[in-house]
């Protein structure tokens, strides 16, 4: 069982950064993938980034590439997404996820347990 909690969500304008982190409790293992998916009012939930657990392999979302990073700290046991230049289009509640499989980064149905979500709101 894994427990996800993130943070960091909030207000702002276009253009500006932020930076949600998700702490993780609970049995990890190496080759699992910690990601991060987004949904909007009216929209599907969308895969935006995923990091391996022990590697930090990495691969993004097609419109996050270059705009968002992900990374991680084992030691902290978090899981962390910098988002810069953001738009208003960002706008959703960003989740973080566990998927113990290994594959299927992109994939909703591959991620085992999610956190609550937090919300950020970008205003032109």
């Amino acid at each position: 069982q894994v427990q996800l909690i993130e943070s960091g969500g909030g207000l702002l304008q276009a253009g500006g950064s932020l930076r949600l982190s998700c702490a993780a409790s609970g049995r990890i293992f190496g080759s699992y993938v910690m990601g991060w998916f987004r949904q909007a009012p009216g929209k599907e939930r969308e895969f935006v980034a995923g990091i391996t657990w022990s590697a930090g392999n990495t691969f993004y979302g097609d419109y996050m590439k270059g705009r968002f990073i992900i990374s991680r700290d084992n030691a902290k046991n978090t899981v962390y997404l910098q988002m810069n230049s953001l738009k208003p289009e960002d706008s959703a509640v960003y989740y973080c996820a566990v998927n113990s499989a290994g594959y299927g980064w992109t994939q909703r149905g591959r991620y085992d347990y999610w956190g609550q979500g937090t919300q950020v709101t970008v205003s032109s």
